[in-house]
């Protein structure tokens, strides 16, 4: 389902900038491999930064009411990202969870979030907290913790070469930040 009056991705403006990199590389932008790349880099760029103009309030259409007190955690959550700073992807897992305070939200939905903010441009510490804030602004739960884990090719293919390496950012909202005893068990539930 697309948003009313979304703006779209300028996918010409994205394919005549691609054939200025090609040709200022000192490629042949008429060589076979090469003539449909501008295209296929724009379409690319439209699908990775889709959820630039995606409202993340559409998930929120499956909140139901529910008595449900204890935590609701979704582990594991793909995702991946293309970093501001070098237009490169990071790839990596979302923990999400909430304790909620009468109401629930579909689980998909929160995968549907996560989707949502990382297909934008982003740095994964701002990506964090966009996920939880909007949860705990939306939703008001007693808390939110989200943990982000994330391989980033800008590190691990160019500049320090580190292959392997992870970042980890957290970003907690509520009970789980204000009560050592929650925050800890959110924590080991997210790392089992």
């Amino acid at each position: 389902m697309k948003d009313k009056g979304k703006k779209r991705v300028e996918t010409k403006k994205i394919e005549k900038a691609v054939r200025e990199i090609l040709l200022a590389v000192g490629e042949d932008i008429e060589r076979e491999g090469l003539k449909k790349t501008p295209e296929r880099v724009a379409r690319m760029y439209a699908e990775l930064l889709g959820g630039m103009h995606e409202k993340p309030e559409r998930h929120l259409r499956s909140v139901f009411t529910e008595n449900y007190e204890e935590i609701v955690l979704l582990r594991e959550v793909p995702f991946y990202s293309i970093c501001e700073h070098h237009l490169m992807p990071f790839i990596g897992q979302a923990h999400v969870a909430y304790l909620p305070s009468g109401r629930i939200l579909g689980i998909s939905k929160l995968a549907r979030i996560v989707d949502c903010f990382a297909r934008r441009l982003q740095s994964q510490e701002r990506l964090t907290y966009q996920i939880a804030d909007f949860i705990m602004n939306k939703l008001k739960p007693q808390g939110v913790a989200v943990v982000l884990e994330a391989s980033h090719s800008c590190m691990t293919i160019r500049g320090i070469k580190k292959p392997g390496s992870v970042m980890v950012t957290s970003a907690l909202r509520g009970i789980f930040k204000r009560d050592p005893k929650s925050r800890n068990e959110i924590m080991s539930l997210m790392h089992k």
